[in-house]
Order: structure tokens, then sequence, then C-alpha cells
């Protein structure tokens, strides 16, 4: 996976997870308010569960497509080492070198 693919993967799921904090803090607030009466208030609710349902909906569709675009890069990288060994083996050990001399420095 491209180091671009890797960020962009990783973005998505923190989007994802900021999404699902709004929407759990938003559902918090709908429950905080319940007790709150008036026909304008009721109306807001039920516009905001409508809108918050449809974004739970669409956030389902988020996570399957960034979960098979995941599995699509593991399935590519899977495939690329299979048909060139010795060139993941040396990309391994490079990067194990770098890591190590990092490491070794502090």
């Amino acid at each position: 996976m491209s180091k671009a693919s890797a960020s962009s993967v990783e973005s998505q799921e923190q989007l994802v997870s900021d999404i699902k904090s709004v929407i759990s803090d938003a559902e918090e607030m709908l429950s905080a308010t319940a007790d709150q009466a008036g026909e304008k208030v009721n109306n807001l609710r039920a516009r905001i569960q409508v809108r918050l349902h449809d974004a739970k909906l669409r956030l389902v569709d988020a996570e399957e497509a960034l979960l098979a675009k995941t599995k699509a890069a593991a399935r590519a990288t899977d495939e690329y080492v299979h048909e060139s060994p010795w060139t993941a083996i040396c990309v391994a050990a490079a990067a194990g070198v770098l890591l190590g001399l990092a490491l070794g420095r502090r």
C-alpha cells in the first residue's frame, strides 16, 4: 500500500470515529431534552432523529467501503509479496535497519 493511500485510510478511519462521536453526543442531547415540551421542540427533535438515522446509515456504508479498501490493499500486498519475495525481504530488512538505527540513537 502506498504512503498516500495509507494516510487516506487513516484519515477516513479518523473521520468515521469522529462522526460516531458526534452522533453519540447528539443522541445524548436528544435524550436529555426529552422532557422539554412544545410543538417547535418536538418538531426539531423529530427532524434531528431522522437526520441522525440517515447519518448512521451513511456511516455504515462508509465503514463498509473503508473495510473493502483495506482488504483490497492487504490482498494487493499479499500478492506482491508472493510475486516478489526477495524484494519484500530486502525492503523489510532495510526498514528494520533504519528503525534500529533510529531507536539506537535515543
